[in-house]
């Protein structure tokens, strides 16, 4: 059995050794260039010489600090680990560096050690059945054992899912084996070769030498998984986030491509019931619609100046001023300052579109829509106000699961904003409805930036 001295040795190499992965995951340019699964070859020589610098320098504070601190020691590990992530360039290159230290401390069969731990490294790599299975290598020898023992018993029904399971158990359990193997070799060399060896853990110590190389390489086991291990939740984490960004950004277009059909086919009835009537009406009503196409087949951004909304509202109006005439009038109060805030697309004109079709249309007298915008701190504040037929309150309290037009804009602005805006209808029967925005400051926004990024930036 091991001593006190010994297990804490062994405990501090892992230790060590998962405190180098997190720390490594600080760094911006070190989470791409490691996470990425496909590498240039620029790429992979920069992670062999920065995994060299990593872990030689362990072996430089063991040499420095005479021995004190040979827990510390990784060179070997590290040399293993670049040769997973990084194919046969990466693994003998970081080999070769990682030895330097010992190479000048009289150890020169670390050189051809360390290189042959970074070739089998990389055999590894060439080993996984995909190239993402790396991130799954597991130190526990009998859990990977059952899993093998346990997929070939089972092989009987759905034989290409049974393949893969098996694939990944048979992967597992090579890797266990030549990480094992790795070590095997680091104690033949400091076994055959009395002089100019290499560096071992327990050398010179007290115990039975299979007991002392069973915890060695369990050690170095762990010493070269948990950093994987701790590279891959940060890639999993990565993952998630990209995949949340992107049904995000589906989300809000598909929302986006419900309201602009509901506004054209609102139009084109219009333009329908104009033709027989009045054709210079249709003909005027048919040029601003196609202004109105052109600007939306442009538009690709999510987000948009306010200028540039209530000039669609404009547009918009114009269309159905066509239709109702004097019974339909608008009003603008527009601070100057909001004009150049930005805010989503399409935003406005299906609130007005709600205020006029369902505020104002059945109103004999028809009515008036207000705009207005203002600032109140760094938050754009909008207000849409109609003293039309107003709301009932049991339809009122649905209004946000119900419909197309409120419905959704509530539920882009809550895609895009989380709990950071706000969005109130206040409505009374026989008085009017009003509908109050309020988002957070996005002045800085890229027009053209699509919703991954605004969202990851929020």
């Amino acid at each position: 059995m091991l001593n006190q001295e010994q297990l804490a040795a062994l405990l501090l190499k892992i230790a060590v050794s998962t405190s180098l992965a997190s720390i490594v995951m600080r760094f911006g340019p070190m989470q791409r260039m490691l996470l990425r699964d496909d590498r240039t070859l620029r790429e992979r020589l920069q992670l062999a010489f920065i995994f060299a610098l990593m872990f030689g320098s362990s072996a430089e504070i063991r040499i420095l600090s005479n021995d004190t601190y040979r827990a510390v020691d990784l060179a070997m590990e590290g040399s293993i680990i670049a040769g997973i992530l990084g194919g046969y360039v990466s693994g003998l290159i970081a080999g070769l560096c990682a030895s330097i230290p010992d190479m000048f401390s009289g150890k020169w069969m670390s050189m051809p050690l360390f290189s042959a731990a970074g070739i089998i490294g990389a055999l590894i790599h060439d080993l996984a059945p995909r190239q993402e299975d790396i991130w799954f290598f597991s130190p526990f020898v009998d859990l990977n054992l059952w899993r093998l023992f346990r997929q070939l018993l089972r092989f009987k029904r759905d034989v290409i899912q049974q393949v893969r399971l098996i694939e990944l158990a048979a992967f597992g359990v090579a890797c266990n084996f030549l990480v094992v193997l790795v070590e095997a070799l680091r104690w033949g060399v400091h076994s055959i070769y009395s002089q100019h060896n290499t560096f071992f853990l327990f050398e010179n110590q007290p115990g039975n030498k299979w007991v002392l190389f069973s915890y060695c390489a369990a050690t170095t086991l762990f010493a070269v998984s948990l950093p994987i291990r701790v590279w891959s939740n940060f890639r999993t984490e990565r993952q998630l986030e990209t995949q949340h960004a992107r049904l995000t950004e589906a989300r809000l277009a598909a929302l986006t491509n419900q309201i602009n059909p509901h506004f054209l086919f609102n139009t084109l009835n219009s333009i329908a019931t104009l033709i027989r009537i009045n054709p210079e009406s249709a003909r005027n009503l048919i040029y601003r619609l196609s202004k109105i196409l052109r600007r939306l087949l442009r538009k690709t951004e999510n987000y948009s100046p306010l200028r540039d909304e209530i000039s669609f509202i404009d547009d918009y109006l114009a269309i159905e001023m066509v239709r109702f005439g004097e019974k339909l009038k608008f009003e603008k109060e527009i601070e100057p300052a909001t004009l150049s805030r930005f805010v989503p697309s399409m935003i406005l004109q299906p609130i007005i579109e709600n205020s006029i079709r369902h505020g104002l249309a059945s109103k004999v007298a028809g009515g008036t829509v207000r705009l207005r915008t203002w600032l109140e701190g760094t938050r754009l504040n909008i207000s849409v106000e109609d003293d039309g037929v107003g709301i009932d309150e049991e339809k009122l309290a649905t209004l946000f699961e119900s419909g197309i037009g409120v419905s959704n804009v509530n539920e882009r602005l809550r895609v895009l904003f989380g709990a950071s805006y706000r969005m109130v209808v206040d409505s009374k029967l026989g008085e009017g409805t009003k509908t109050r925005i309020e988002i957070p400051e996005l002045e800085d926004v890229d027009t053209a930036a699509p919703v991954a990024e605004v969202f990851r930036g929020n």
